[in-house]
């Protein structure tokens, strides 16, 4: 079991070498060759081959003369995950309305572990070279939407996360367990959380959760913007209400569950 009370996957079992096989892929990889991946996962050549082999009849990998690459059964399956696909028809529209309005990358997020999972994510031609994508992860602690999401997140996470350990990413990063508490706090009576430089030197974000009916964290929308131009603060009103809008929905609509 995991901290978080989560069965851990036996990398021994056909499944564990299987995900250890699609884990070993990375956002910049194109086709990646059969030596390359017994070499990243470390399991025996064959062993690979024979896995590859049936990994493509199911569609989650795509094999070309290159190597493998993941195919796109994996993103029609990912795709029927009821929940985020809720949250999804009914975040966008209000996470475009924001972009409308300043032009400036916005984004929507889930908690899972002690990290933030990006589900979503809009910006144009000029947005903020921020680290963030789709299917991404980032630190609770020095991002935005992750402490939105840890405000509202159980004690026991909270206490987690503060108890590190917490990697100072950049000049600007909190690390201070006590500092990050109070700034939690701050969030609570404000309803916004603000990011000042403290995951990537340059950007700042400010961020709202979305809640159930008994303030629990679904999910999280923030704005990221560059230190040149964006400023979180006048931004806190319409995101604050984006939020709240996603929260008011999807309590209609599933009982407060997306």
């Amino acid at each position: 079991m995991t901290s978080m009370g989560t069965p851990r996957l036996d990398e021994r079992s056909v499944l564990g070498r299987a995900v250890r096989i699609l884990e070993a892929f990375t956002l910049d990889d194109g086709a990646v060759g059969l030596s390359e991946l017994t070499r990243r996962t470390g399991l025996p050549k064959a062993t690979v081959h024979r896995m590859c082999r049936d990994l493509v009849a199911a569609r989650w990998l795509a094999i070309s003369p290159g190597g493998y690459r993941l195919g796109r059964g994996l993103f029609e399956l990912g795709m029927r995950a009821a929940a985020e696909r809720t949250l999804l028809e009914v975040a966008v529209p209000f996470l475009q309305d924001l972009f409308t309005r300043t032009r400036e990358t916005v984004h929507l997020g889930v908690l899972d572990g002690d990290e933030v999972v990006y589900i979503s994510k809009i910006g144009g031609h000029r947005q903020a070279r921020a680290p963030s994508r789709v299917g991404g992860r980032m630190p609770l602690y020095c991002t935005a939407i992750g402490k939105a999401l840890l405000a509202y997140s159980e004690q026991a996470t909270i206490d987690r996360v503060l108890a590190g350990p917490l990697t100072r990413r950049t000049p600007r990063t909190v690390v201070g367990p006590g500092i990050l508490r109070a700034q939690l706090d701050t969030i609570i009576e404000q309803g916004v959380a603000y990011e000042y430089e403290e995951s990537t030197t340059g950007i700042v974000c400010i961020a709202a959760a979305i809640l159930d009916t008994d303030d629990r964290p679904l999910a999280a929308i923030s704005m990221t913007g560059p230190t040149t131009r964006f400023r979180p603060e006048a931004h806190a009103v319409p995101v604050r209400a984006a939020a709240a809008g996603i929260a008011s929905i999807l309590a209609r609509r599933t009982g407060s569950h997306p």
